[in-house]
C-alpha cells in the first residue's frame, strides 16, 4: 500500500500543480486526498485516525482558507503521525514562525519552480526538512545576529527529521524508557551515519516506519538530533 497524502489548498490550479509535485516526488505515494477547506480537510483526518486506520503519513497545508488558518490544522495535528508542511505564497516573519511553532516540519513556498518543490519535498526521506531557497535565507539571517532566535522556543538545536522535540542536553537523565530491539536497530544506524532511506533498505521496511521509530527514539530519550541520541545511547550502553 502506497503513502497516503493530504493536500489542503483552496486554489484548485494551486492544488493540482501540489498533486503532480507529490507524485514525482514520491514514486510511493500512491493515494493522495484533496481539500479545499479546513472542514473537508478534518473530516478526511476522522476518517483516516491515527490509530486504528491507515493515517496520512504527508500533510500539505496552505494558511490562507476560506474558513479558517491553515495554522489550526496544524495545531490540530500536533500528534498526528503525518509530516506537516506547509505550502504558501507567505515568506514573511508574522507567518513562517507562527506555523513553524505550530508544528509545521518544513516550509514551502508555492512560487517558486516545480523541480525546486520536488527536490525540497525528497529531503523529507533523508530527514531532512523541506524549506524553500528564499525560506532557508531567511531563518538562516534569522540567526545570524547574535546565533540566537528571537522567537521564543523556536529551533534552539537542530531539528529532528519529520516532526519537533524539546531541546535536552545530552546529560538527561538515565531512566530513559527502554528502547524497543527495533528501535535500537534504527538508532545504531543512525549513529553510524545512515540514512532514512538506507535505513529503511537494509531493514527491510518504508521509510515512514524508520521515522516513526525514531520519533519515537527521540521521545524516550528527549532528544531532538540523531548526533544527540548517539551519543547519549553511547552513554547510556543503548548501542
Amino acid at each position: 500500500m502506497g503513502v497516503k497524502v493530504l493536500i489542503l489548498e483552496d486554489n484548485p490550479v494551486a492544488r493540482s500543480f501540489l498533486c503532480r509535485v507529490v507524485r514525482e516526488s514520491f514514486s510511493d505515494a500512491q493515494h493522495i486526498a484533496e481539500a479545499g477547506d479546513l472542514e473537508t480537510a478534518r473530516r478526511l483526518i476522522a476518517e483516516s485516525p491515527a490509530e486504528g486506520g491507515d493515517p496520512y503519513r504527508l500533510a500539505l497545508v496552505d494558511l490562507e482558507l476560506p474558513d479558517g488558518n491553515g495554522m489550526e490544522l496544524l495545531t490540530a495535528l500536533a500528534r498526528y503521525p503525518a509530516t506537516k508542511v506547509v505550502t504558501t505564497l507567505y515568506s514573511d516573519d508574522e507567518h513562517l514562525f507562527p506555523a513553524l511553532q505550530c508544528g509545521a516540519d518544513g516550509y514551502l513556498l508555492k512560487e517558486d519552480r516545480f523541480e525546486v518543490l520536488v527536490e525540497e519535498l525528497q529531503k523529507i526521506v533523508r530527514g531532512q526538512p523541506p524549506l524553500s531557497p528564499a525560506i532557508a535565507r531567511r531563518l538562516l539571517g534569522h540567526f545570524r545576529g547574535d546565533g540566537r532566535s528571537t522567537e521564543p522556543g523556536f529551533l534552539q538545536t537542530t531539528p529532528a527529521p519529520f516532526g519537533h522535540s524539546k531541546p535536552a542536553a545530552l546529560d538527561a537523565p538515565a531512566e530513559t524508557e527502554r528502547l524497543t530491539p527495533r528501535e535500537t536497530e534504527v538508532l545504531t544506524y543512525l549513529s553510524k551515519g545512515f540514512t532514512i532511506k538506507e535505513i529503511a533498505s537494509l531493514m527491510g521496511i518504508k521509510w515512514f516506519t524508520v521515522n516513526d521509530h525514531i520519533k519515537s527514539i527521540y521521545k524516550k530519550l528527549n532528544v531532538s538530533s540523531r548526533a544527540e541520541a548517539a551519543v547519549l545511547a553511547s552513554k547510556q550502553g543503548l548501542v
